[in-house]
């Protein structure tokens, strides 16, 4: 299909079908909003209502947090048949009654009714009430019992209770229990403050699905099944569309800062779709709108653009086939049609010069290999005169001769015939030691030497040549100094995910400044052996560009106590 009938064909899916079903969409999505509006003003006004709570009752909280470990109530409780005298009855109702939502509250021993202010319930009365259970399983926790839950609502005398187990202050064994009564105002208070909708209403609801308060002051103490309340409810969102009281409803809820407790707001559905009238009106002069402009947008811009299109295709075309020839426009509108032009002539043109810089790199390539296969002559020349050389010391029984060209062999396969920057552990070991070997027969018994490195590190892969030039330093800056037999040892160490290669000898150390020499290669003993170009700022430098900043040399040193050099190179696996 061509593109122009694409796009035509998109516009009637785009435009002609929309303005058919643009009202329907547009009045459910609104309708959706408008819910989704209303749940969130309830959340932030759930929110703020049991912050308000919260305050509230943790008021009262500190109140009898503070009375119960006061020694009037500690000694009472404490001590068996204790009679309060009318001191002590004092004392208690001034820890109590200092709150003007407190009115009355009963003092429980583990057995019998010690003291009550205003509150005629006898302790077997306070066993058989419904929030007995929760104040034992609390542990001295405070638990609230609201007016519809605690029966105080159907009585006509509506009262929020608080009960508490009263501990010992020193061994927190249980002595008694604290029963307080709060009025109904602190509720209504933070209920009434509470923002709703027209017609919306504010309820607290317990677990078991009793309406313990409602701002509105009805169905209070009646039982509801809100499907929230139920253990296995799965909550995508806090809020879904029920049925309350008979009536279609919005329902938010929020869990209170009381785990007992729930918030939940309740917003008639009649009252949000209303506001969706309007909203349908408009979404169908909407949709004519859109259908003008699908007309407009066709003739001005899609049939230029699609004129663009067809020629950068066009151009493709001719570059699958080699042919690098720009893009010309008859007309220029300076939009993006004619920057996808200009681009693909840009691309076009460096294209075109890529494949020639790709064309001259091949050539220079087959040259470089050309030389470097006539520079592998010299490394078989020399082996081939070390064979012969060995040949000839083997043949008139000089075997240090020949032990001694064989190391040197060895040495140099490593050297110069391994193509391979990255060599494995083991060999850099080994050319070190046929370094060292031959070094033996200059040396003779001036020094000794220890190689040690575990088996499992000697597999890990290294730069090649960093081992070697540390021991010709020691040699010739330490050993070579010495008097007495020198000692040099070389191990390999595991350290986390690095390895540390310890390169140590016995000779005179040295200073700050000499250190400072050997870097920069500008010390007078330096000189004769220049001609390798490896020394510890080479080796620190390869390891730093390859591995990165923490790879490197780290020189220890002091005059009288030797020199300790440590590598430090990452595991590489082969």
């Amino acid at each position: 299909m061509k593109l122009r009938r694409k796009i035509l064909f998109a516009i009637i899916l785009l435009v002609f079908i929309p303005v058919i079903v643009m009202g329907t969409v547009t009045y459910v999505n609104f309708s959706g909003a408008m819910e989704k509006k209303s749940s969130n003003f309830y959340w932030i006004s759930l929110l703020e209502t049991d912050r308000k709570l919260k305050f509230a009752l943790s008021e009262i909280s500190s109140i009898t947090n503070s009375a119960i470990t006061q020694p009037a109530i500690q000694q009472s409780l404490k001590q068996p048949d204790f009679v309060l005298t009318y001191d002590r009855k004092q004392e208690i109702n001034n820890l109590l009654i200092n709150h003007p939502m407190i009115t009355s509250f009963s003092l429980y021993g583990k057995d019998r009714l010690l003291y009550q202010y205003n509150a005629p319930l006898s302790f077997a009365d306070m066993k058989a009430q419904s929030w007995y259970g929760a104040m034992t399983n609390a542990e001295g926790r405070p638990v609230w019992s609201g007016p519809g839950e605690n029966g105080s609502e159907s009585s006509g005398q509506p009262v929020l209770i608080q009960a508490r187990i009263v501990k010992d202050y020193y061994s927190l064994e249980d002595i008694g229990y604290l029963v307080v009564y709060v009025r109904p105002d602190l509720l209504d208070q933070i209920f009434w403050e509470a923002a709703t909708l027209k017609k919306g209403d504010i309820l607290l609801v317990n677990k078991q699905g009793n309406i313990v308060f409602g701002k509105s002051g009805e169905h209070i103490g009646q039982r509801t099944d809100f499907p929230f309340l139920e253990s296995h409810y799965n909550k995508e969102q806090d809020y879904y569309i029920d049925y309350y009281q008979g009536e279609k409803s919005l329902i938010t809820f929020l869990p209170s800062h009381n785990s007992d407790w729930y918030l939940a707001a309740i917003t008639p559905m009649n009252l949000i779709s209303s506001e969706s009238v309007s909203i349908r009106n408009i979404a169908l002069i909407l949709g004519t709108v859109s259908l003008l402009s699908a007309f407009l947008f066709d003739r001005y811009f899609v049939r230029r653009l699609v004129r663009s299109i067809n020629s950068a295709v066009n151009g493709m075309k001719r570059v699958k086939q080699g042919i690098f020839m720009p893009i010309t426009t008859p007309q220029r509108a300076d939009d993006e049609s004619d920057q996808l032009i200009d681009g693909f002539n840009l691309m076009s043109a460096q294209i075109n010069e890529l494949i020639e810089q790709v064309q001259t790199e091949q050539g220079r390539k087959k040259e470089a290999e050309m030389q470097a296969l006539m520079a592998q002559i010299n490394p078989h020349f020399i082996y081939n005169s070390l064979e012969s050389i060995n040949s000839m010391a083997v043949l008139q029984g000089n075997k240090d001769i020949s032990r001694m060209v064989i190391s040197l062999g060895k040495l140099l396969r490593i050297s110069i015939s391994q193509n391979q920057e990255l060599i494995p552990l083991h060999m850099e070991f080994e050319h070190v030691r046929h370094y060292l070997d031959i070094q033996k027969f200059r040396f003779e018994d001036k020094f000794s030497y220890a190689i040690e490195i575990p088996e499992m590190l000697k597999t890990y892969m290294t730069q090649k040549l960093i081992v070697q030039p540390i021991v010709e330093n020691a040699l010739y800056h330490a050993i070579e100094q010495m008097e007495a037999p020198g000692i040099i040892t070389i191990e390999a160490r595991e350290m986390g995910q690095d390895i540390i290669i310890i390169v140590k000898d016995n000779g005179p150390g040295f200073d700050q400044a000499t250190l400072f020499s050997l870097w920069d290669q500008e010390h007078s003993n330096q000189k004769k052996y220049s001609d390798s170009g490896v020394g510890l700022k080479n080796v620190h430098e390869r390891l730093n560009i390859r591995f990165g900043s923490p790879y490197g040399i780290l020189v220890c040193s002091s005059p009288g106590y030797g020199s300790t050099i440590r590598i430090r190179i990452p595991k590489i696996l082969p």
